[in-house]
């Protein structure tokens, strides 16, 4: 068994070595790129969260609330019973904000005043979230660039080694055609000679049967 080993072992070595010989002489080392400068993919909203402070979570509780749907219907039918209960003609009904409603109006300021500030507070944190993700989006765009010019790069180096090995094969073929061609030379310069041989051959046979005939019916006994 180990004695059948060894010449599958000798015949990959020798393949490997003349395939080393082939691609002698070609810059088969790549380019390498350092890739440690690039920080991890940062989630910008998960960062955003983590640093809101009280008062804007606040602010953010407080514009999601105004600018809700819920809150618009229930302001709607506040606003609806109160006039509807202050225009009312009835007796016995007290109208505490009797019209033009002045109470009301005041109302109304008052909650526009305060919740145009906490709205503004959310809309800048909110335009302060957006400049970190375009600013994140931009890390993001260089470090995709520079990845691409890197394959670019590997790649014109692999078009380059591509191109040498097609060159060396191609020298390869025509050594081999050409030692095919004198392969064909030599065998018909062995068949001219042995059919020269032959003719000489027959020559002598016919000069011994003749002259020597005894030896001649020898020689072709012999060669019977």
């Amino acid at each position: 068994m180990g004695q059948q080993s060894l010449p599958s072992t000798k015949s990959s070595s020798s393949y490997a070595e003349n395939f080393k010989h082939m691609l002698g002489g070609l810059q088969a080392q790549f380019p390498k790129f350092k890739h440690e400068k690039h920080g991890p993919v940062v989630n910008v909203n998960d960062v955003a969260d983590e640093k809101l402070t009280m008062g804007q979570k606040v602010a953010d509780a407080v514009a999601s609330t105004v600018g809700s749907w819920p809150f618009i219907i229930t302001q709607s039918i506040i606003l609806a019973s109160w006039i509807i209960y202050n225009s009312l003609v009835l007796g016995g009904i007290v109208h505490f904000d009797p019209y033009p409603f002045i109470l009301l109006n005041l109302a109304l300021s008052f909650q526009a005043a305060y919740a145009a500030p906490f709205v503004m507070m959310s809309q800048n944190r909110q335009a302060e979230k957006d400049r970190l993700t375009a600013q994140n989006d931009y890390l993001t765009d260089c470090k995709g660039e520079e990845e691409v010019r890197h394959i670019m790069e590997h790649l014109d180096h692999q078009d380059t080694l591509t191109l040498q090995i097609v060159q060396r094969l191609e020298l390869q073929n025509q050594r081999v055609e050409q030692q095919e061609q004198l392969i064909v030379q030599l065998v018909q310069k062995m068949d001219s000679q042995h059919q020269m041989l032959e003719a000489q051959r027959a020559q002598l046979l016919q000069w011994l049967s003749v002259s020597y005939p005894e030896v001649a019916k020898q020689i072709e006994s012999k060669a019977d």
